[in-house]
């Protein structure tokens, strides 16, 4: 078993981690206090190929493969510091080209995904209701039909890239009656008579990564907009979710890594007393901590892109890698600040930033507890 990079890994990942150094960063202290998205960020990021980087080369991908994106992903996540800009685009991927690619017709992918490829088109998916929360089954946006298109109505909340969206895929029932067969998926443009996209909602963290509500008053649809079959809604979610549980957090590893590498620097400066703090048994027991963090999240997370690398499931390794990779993204941003002290609390600093930034991923793409309660039914209770 090699857990080494080949050389073109290694090469994507500096690859990455320069484009996020030099073209990702800039401005971000003042992006973040006003809460704007980074267009140039995100043209910089497609021009790169990383919205195409698992997409087939006919639709203007880069079609790597899976362990190849996770390399990359890592690599951005060491070097950007606008880790709202990355999530968007990760929710642009997984939530979108995904499920575009896997469940879209022939016409439906040579629509949509050139453009979504390039960074010419912004994607946004619309599951989560302000009643619903992780309750995918208490939906209640409805399509009903209506001679050859589907009518939607209802309204959808914390609905990540919404302000900036071309594309959107809405999760709508179509048969109330049934719980497991009764969801559809939708694609609907921006534009569409009945959409309206509410005003951008003000976030703790990731505040460079819009969201909004987005509400359907009677918005009419062709028939040619499902996603998949009718009443196949909660597949094509299932498969998205499993993609995004093991992709969205690809670059928290990367940014642990960076905080570690922070720290060490660091605390090899500092002093306190007669000794560089680094000598304090506190804190080298921090500094363990935190490499350790970040070599079981890798290799968590590399297991999971493997299994799906070779067309397996990696439900129960997706949930795994999600859980842990979230919850000690935020203990090594708090173990930071512990370290950098009062400096640590300062916003120039920028590490409350990466706090409040780290809090989001354990409640996005299912919280905590939800991805327990998935490993706890997967392992048999």
């Amino acid at each position: 078993m090699d857990f080494s990079l080949d050389t073109n890994q290694q090469g994507l990942k500096k690859a990455a981690i320069e484009l996020a150094e030099k073209k990702l960063n800039e401005g971000i202290a003042e992006r973040d206090r006003k809460g704007e998205f980074s267009y140039e960020g995100w043209k910089a990021c497609a021009d790169f190929g990383l919205q195409g980087m698992m997409m087939p080369k006919k639709y203007g991908g880069m079609e790597l493969s899976t362990l190849d994106a996770i390399v990359i992903l890592e690599g951005i996540g060491f070097g950007c510091k606008d880790n709202g800009l990355i999530f968007s685009v990760n929710s642009h991927i997984l939530g979108c080209e995904i499920p575009l690619l896997h469940f879209g017709t022939e016409e439906q992918k040579e629509k949509y995904l050139p453009g979504l490829c390039d960074g010419s088109l912004i994607g946004a998916t619309a599951m989560t209701e302000a009643e619903g929360g992780s309750d995918i089954f208490g939906i209640k946006t409805c399509a009903v039909k209506s001679d050859g298109f589907y009518i939607l109505k209802g309204s959808k909340t914390f609905i990540t890239n919404a302000p900036v969206a071309d594309v959107f895929l809405i999760y709508a029932k179509t048969d109330t009656s049934k719980k497991l067969s009764g969801l559809s998926c939708f694609i609907v443009e921006k534009g569409t008579p009945g959409l309206t996209v509410g005003k951008p909602i003000e976030k703790m963290g990731l505040r460079t990564s819009p969201m909004s509500e987005v509400f359907f008053d009677n918005c009419k649809i062709r028939k040619e907009s499902l996603l998949g079959d009718e009443g196949n809604g909660l597949v094509v979610f299932g498969d998205s979710m499993e993609w995004e549980r093991i992709f969205i957090l690809a670059s928290c590893v990367g940014i642990m890594d960076r905080l570690l590498a922070q720290a060490v620097k660091y605390t090899a400066i500092r002093k306190s007393g007669n000794n560089t703090i680094n000598k304090y048994q506190a804190i080298m027991h921090k500094i363990a901590d935190m490499k350790l963090r970040v070599e079981i999240s890798r290799l968590l997370i590399q297991k999971a892109a493997w299994l799906k690398m070779h067309s397996k499931s990696a439900q129960m390794e997706a949930s795994m890698a999600k859980l842990y990779i979230s919850e000690n993204c935020v203990k090594s941003c708090r173990d930071m600040i512990q370290i950098f002290g009062g400096y640590g609390y300062m916003v120039e600093y920028e590490l409350e930033r990466e706090m409040r930034d780290a809090l989001a991923s354990t409640i996005y793409s299912g919280t905590s507890e939800i991805q327990k309660n998935i490993i706890a039914a997967l392992s048999g209770l």
